[in-house]
C-alpha cells in the first residue's frame, strides 16, 4: 500500500472513533431541554422586541414578561375597577372654604376696617380706602360707588366702634355682589334633554380641570353626567378628562387627536340625549381673545351643537390672579359665545377678590362658580354672603 493510501485510511479511523466518542457521550448525559418561551404576564399590546427588554425581564413599555416553559403559563385575572369617588356634596361648599378666601384676601377687609374706625374719617383716609379697593380689582365704577355709600352712611350713622363700621362695610359690599343675581347652574331643563353645558376660555385658566371638577358637583348633586372632549388639539386633554370621569362614573365622549371640535362636541351630545343623561359638559380647547380664526371655531362649535340640542349654559373660566387683564377676554368670549356665568379660578390665591364685581358689571352675568384649592372637591358654588364674610373676616 503506497503512502498516500495509508493517509487516506488513517483520517477516516479518526474520523470513526470521534463520531463514536460523541455518540457515548449524549446517550450518558440524558434528553435535552428545550429553551422556555417569553411568556407576557402583563397587560400590554403586543410582543415587545428583545431590544427593548431590560436584564429584569420588563419591556421599554412597562410590559412584565415572565421566563417559564409554555406548559406552565399561569391565568392572569383582570384588575378590579376601582371604586367610585363620591364627592362631597356641593350645598355649603364655600363655606367650608371660606378660610382659603379670607386668608388670602385678609388685608382687604382687614384694611378697610382699620381705615373705617379711625378718629377722624378727612380725605386722606377715604384716599387710602379708594386705594384698598383698586388695588383688589374692584374697578374704577364700583369703588366709587362704595365709597360714597360708606360716605353717606358713617356720616348718618355716627359709626364709632369696629362692629359698626363692619355691619356697614358688610352691607354695602353684598350689594356691589348682588345676591339676588341667579347663580345656580342649569343641571336639568327637560325630560325629553340633558342640560348641555360649554366651558369656554384662554390657555391656562384650567378648563379642564374646572370641567372635571364640575363634573364631582354634578354627580354630588345626583346628577347623571356625560363629559365631551372637544379640546381636541391637546392630546394630554382627553386623557386628563377620561380620569375625572372614572373617578366618578361620568361618561366620556372623545375623539381622534386633531379631530374637528365642533364634530366631538355634536357627539357627546347625541350620547347624553340618547342615554337620558340630565347633563353634558362639553370642555373646549383653550385659545387667546385676540386669534379671530380660533374665536370662529369656537362659534362654530356651539351652532354644531345646537343642531342635536339647545346650549343651556356657557360658562367663562378666568384665572382672578390675573384681574382686571382677564375683563378683555372676557368680553371678547361674550361676543362669540353669549356668555351665561363665569368661574373664577385660583380666588384663593390672590387678594384681588373684588373681581367678582368686576367681572360681573362688565359683562352682566354672575359668577356662578370659584375655585379654591388644588383639591378635587375645592370648586364651590359661588354664595355671595359667603364670599363677603370671608372678605371680612
Amino acid at each position: 500500500m503506497d503512502s498516500g493510501a495509508l493517509l487516506y485510511v488513517l483520517i477516516g479511523l479518526v474520523v470513526l472513533l470521534v463520531a463514536g466518542g460523541a455518540l457515548l457521550l449524549r446517550r450518558s448525559s440524558g434528553r435535552a431541554v428545550e429553551a422556555p418561551k417569553r411568556l407576557p404576564i402583563a397587560s400590554g399590546t403586543g410582543a415587545p422586541d428583545d431590544d427593548d427588554r431590560s436584564a429584569t425581564g420588563s419591556t421599554a413599555t412597562g410590559t412584565e414578561v415572565l421566563e417559564r416553559p409554555v406548559d406552565d403559563a399561569v391565568v392572569v385575572e383582570e384588575p378590579e375597577a376601582p371604586a367610585l369617588e363620591v364627592p362631597e356634596p356641593s350645598a355649603g361648599r364655600l363655606a367650608r372654604l371660606k378660610a382659603r378666601l379670607a386668608r388670602s384676601n385678609t388685608a382687604v377687609g382687614k384694611g378697610l376696617l382699620a381705615l373705617l374706625t379711625r378718629d377722624k374719617l378727612d380725605q386722606d383716609t377715604w384716599d387710602e380706602v379708594e386705594e384698598t379697593l383698586l388695588a383688589a380689582d374692584l374697578g374704577v365704577a364700583p369703588t366709587q360707588e362704595l365709597i360714597a355709600a360708606l360716605q353717606r352712611r358713617t356720616r348718618a350713622e355716627s359709626i364709632t366702634d369696629a362692629a359698626g363700621a363692619r355691619t356697614i362695610l358688610r352691607e354695602e359690599l353684598l350689594a356691589l355682589v348682588d345676591p339676588s343675581l341667579n347663580r345656580s347652574v342649569a343641571t336639568h331643563v327637560d325630560e325629553d334633554r340633558p342640560a348641555v353645558v360649554l366651558v369656554v376660555g384662554v390657555n391656562g385658566t384650567g378648563k379642564t380641570t374646572t370641567t372635571g371638577k364640575l363634573a364631582r358637583v354634578l354627580v354630588a348633586d345626583g346628577r347623571s353626567v356625560v363629559l365631551g372632549a372637544a379640546d381636541t388639539f391637546r392630546a394630554a386633554a382627553s386623557l386628563q378628562l377620561q380620569t375625572w370621569g372614572d373617578r366618578v362614573g361620568a361618561a366620556v365622549v372623545t375623539g381622534p387627536e386633531n379631530a374637528d371640535p365642533a364634530a366631538v362636541a355634536f357627539d357627546a351630545v347625541k350620547y347624553a340625549v340618547d342615554e337620558g343623561a340630565d347633563v353634558v359638559v362639553v370642555d373646549t380647547a383653550g385659545r387667546l381673545h385676540t386669534k379671530t380664526g380660533l374665536m370662529d371655531e369656537l362659534g362654530k362649535v356651539k351652532r354644531v351643537v345646537e343642531k342635536q340640542a339647545p346650549v343651556d349654559e356657557v360658562l367663562l373660566v378666568l384665572d382672578a390672579t390675573t384681574g382686571q387683564n382677564g375683563l378683555r377676554q372676557a368680553q371678547v368670549f361674550s361676543e362669540v359665545v353669549d356668555v351665561t356665568g363665569i368661574v373664577l379660578t385660583k380666588l384663593d390665591g390672590t387678594a384681588k377678590g373684588g373681581i367678582v364685581v368686576a367681572v360681573q358689571r362688565e359683562l352682566g352675568v354672575p359668577v356662578k362658580l370659584v375655585g379654591l384649592g388644588e383639591g378635587p372637591d375645592d370648586l364651590a358654588p359661588f354664595d355671595a354672603e359667603a364670599f363677603v364674610d370671608a372678605l371680612l373676616d
